[in-house]
């Protein structure tokens, strides 16, 4: 092995140095007050989880609050309709650890929470998740583990929030391109875009 790659935590802690005290004490084992304010007020999460091919994380968003929090150590999430690759479900049935980053439009700061998942098909509890008409078939609860909040570092450096440094349509590839670029068939990048704009009003529930 290299010289130049690091192979255990020692070389971790001797290259970096011990954390701050205050980075370990912002972890806590429930959601308090000001941590579930932050998570209620998020729309938007990403979702890690593990499986048996490997790992996966997936951005999940809401109009409004992106889950539902029951208790300082319950937040409920509905798995909205997608895809129906499934790597998320899939990956909670074989190994429940999950991990939520949370943000906040504007808010430099973000809620990381690590907890265990279940899948529900409860008919009650699915029926209050129905948005717009539209129920859907599943719905994630995670019992919180550790629960913190990260620094504005990553945020502030990145300019997300700058509206100055938004990127345009045309700037980076569409769906279409991208698929049309990793297709077997003749798919049209363009019709696709189109057919994709129709669609997504009536496909986001």
């Amino acid at each position: 092995m290299s010289d130049n790659v690091i192979t255990d935590v020692t070389q971790l802690d001797a290259l970096y140095g011990a954390a701050s005290p205050r980075s370990i004490t912002k972890e806590i084992r429930h959601l308090n007050s000001e941590y579930r304010s932050f998570i209620e007020a998020a729309p938007f999460m990403a979702v890690a989880t593990v499986g048996a091919e490997g790992l996966d994380c997936s951005p999940r968003g809401e109009d409004g609050n992106v889950v539902r929090v029951l208790d300082e150590n319950t937040i409920q999430f509905a798995d909205r309709r997608g895809n129906n690759r499934l790597d998320t479900l899939r990956n909670i049935v074989y190994d429940n650890r999950i991990a939520l980053l949370f943000l906040v439009p504007g808010i430099g700061e973000t809620m990381r929470v690590n907890g265990r998942a279940s899948i529900s098909v409860c008919s009650d509890l699915i029926e209050s998740f129905t948005t717009n008409g539209k129920r859907p078939k599943t719905v994630v609860e995670v019992k919180v583990d550790r629960v913190y909040f990260q620094c504005s570092k990553a945020l502030v450096r990145s300019g997300i929030w700058d509206t100055g440094k938004q990127m345009r349509p045309g700037d980076v590839p569409s769906a279409g391109k991208m698929l049309e670029a990793t297709s077997t068939d003749d798919l049209d990048a363009r019709e696709y875009d189109r057919d994709l704009e129709r669609r997504h009003p009536d496909e986001l529930w």
